[in-house]
């Protein structure tokens, strides 16, 4: 049985049999429904589910709820048995605290009898996906920004840069501009999402920006509910705040910027191999533009050494900036469990949850 990789995100969870070049078998909200108990009734009956969010930017919140998600995944989704569990790998996102990584190592062990555990960052999992071991990521998910230096394998953490802003602020941002526009329509953050995903773009640089909120061409789009919104200059603020953190009423460099202050940190002999080879991870990276405006940013950040994109390889699965830490831990898995570097059931029984300190780096 090949061994599990799950990519817990805060918007989506992926996981699936470490197979790096295929897409995760499973892409599911990690938001998920619970009911509870109506404890003021005499037969405790149930009252109507509740929104739990497991993850909340990028870490673990709800321990419980994350339990119940991980039996759905593994024994539902992926098909494993009670009493013939396999081997896992999860991602961790950058700075993960120490007592995060017990717990869910705890968790694994003790709640699932994983016969097999292992870590690694999600930095270094992106760059493994598209073939580096040296580089620069940049990854933009649901609940924060996180930019990682990683030399041979290794994140920079003195140097790594994690901002509590995400795809879900970005939502927020365009739900408040189309509730300027549409002053008469009522919108849920649910309708945004799907707006968003569906328009948004970003402006070729900034004075093209400012040109759209002077004179843009509008089009209607139809809510579920049958409501009629107009979108227009809209579709390129949620892009332009990435650059120009000011709209999210932010004082900050914007995210290029970020980048290059981020590497500056770094030794001189290595920021040219780290901004050479930087790459994009995230949903909100794969916006129409977002790409080609990077680009143009780098070429005006204040650093001597222009960032540079990386290619992902052709063989590797489409829309790869939407799972690459996943497809870098499906490429890990094929070494480390091989290789016995793995947490054992027998390291985790000696040790306990902290073996997970000295043998996931």
């Amino acid at each position: 049985m090949e061994a599990a990789v799950v990519d817990a995100g805060s918007k989506l969870l992926k996981a699936g049999p470490a197979i790096p070049d295929q897409a995760p078998s499973m892409i599911i909200p990690t938001q998920m429904k619970r009911m509870i108990e109506d404890g003021s009734s005499a037969d405790n009956s149930l009252v109507e589910d509740v929104t739990v969010d497991p993850v909340v930017r990028g870490f673990v919140r709800d321990w419980d709820a994350m339990e119940d998600l991980l039996h759905h995944v593994l024994y539902t989704g992926l098909g494993w048995e009670v009493g013939n569990e396999g081997q896992i790998l999860f991602t961790d996102p950058l700075c993960t605290p120490k007592a995060v990584r017990e717990q869910l190592v705890q968790l694994l062990f003790e709640t699932f009898n994983v016969s097999g555990f292992y870590a690694s960052e999600q930095a270094v999992l992106s760059l493994y996906a598209v073939g580096r071991i040296s580089g620069c990521t940049v990854d933009i998910g649901h609940g924060k920004i996180d930019i990682a230096p990683v030399l041979e394998g290794a994140v920079q953490q003195i140097a790594s840069r994690r901002f509590e802003i995400g795809g879900i602020d970005l939502t927020k941002l365009l739900a408040q501009e189309l509730g300027k526009s549409n002053p008469m329509v009522n919108l849920s953050i649910l309708d945004v999402e799907k707006i968003k995903e569906q328009y948004s773009c970003c402006a070729e640089d900034e004075v093209a920006y400012n040109r759209t909120v002077k004179s843009c061409e509008t089009e209607e789009h139809t809510l579920p509910d049958g409501q009629v919104i107009r979108i227009g200059r809209e579709r390129y603020t949620v892009g332009e705040a990435l650059f120009q953190p000011s709209i999210l009423g932010l004082e900050a460099h914007g995210i290029v910027e970020q980048l290059a202050r981020s590497i500056s940190t770094v030794s001189s002999e290595n920021q040219k191999q780290l901004l050479e080879n930087t790459v994009l991870c995230g949903g909100t990276t794969s916006m129409i533009g977002f790409e080609d405006r990077f680009q143009k940013e780098a070429s005006l950040c204040s650093s001597a050494i222009r960032p540079s994109l990386i290619k992902p390889p052709e063989y590797m699965p489409e829309n790869l900036t939407m799972y690459s830490a996943w497809v870098g831990g499906a490429i890990l898995a094929k070494v480390v469990f091989p290789q016995n570097q793995h947490v054992t059931k027998a390291d985790y029984d000696e040790t306990g949850p902290s073996v997970v300190h000295r043998k996931c780096f």
